[in-house]
């Protein structure tokens, strides 16, 4: 399966709606758009992956890539997902202590 992209204003952030599969093949093209987005002075970032069917280990290290890079511009990176087989993807890796994850993209908008 591909991974589908598209970015969107929403409440004074940028969303990034993420679908598909987040593997070592798909990780790249989203390490190239929060690049991007960091690049063009977006530093608040909210990851919607409602519609994200699979995450492995590249996936993540995409997400971390991404938040060290908003952290450094003291932006913030939030995630979306009430999917439990990927929410336990990231308790696994203890990554529910380092990214904020919300069950809506209002949620994590309206977040401080």
């Amino acid at each position: 399966m591909d991974l589908t992209l598209s970015t969107r204003e929403e409440g004074g952030r940028t969303v990034v709606e993420v679908g598909g599969e987040i593997d070592v093949y798909t990780a790249p093209k989203l390490r190239e758009q929060l690049v991007d987005l960091v690049a063009q002075g977006q530093y608040h970032l909210v990851v919607d992956m409602q519609g994200v069917d699979f995450l492995d280990s590249t996936g993540l290290g995409v997400l971390v890539g991404g938040l060290k890079r908003v952290r450094a511009h003291d932006g913030s990176l939030r995630l979306v997902c009430s999917q439990e087989r990927i929410l336990k993807i990231f308790r696994i890796t203890g990554l529910t202590k380092v990214f904020p994850i919300h069950d809506s993209v209002a949620d994590a908008v309206a977040a401080e």
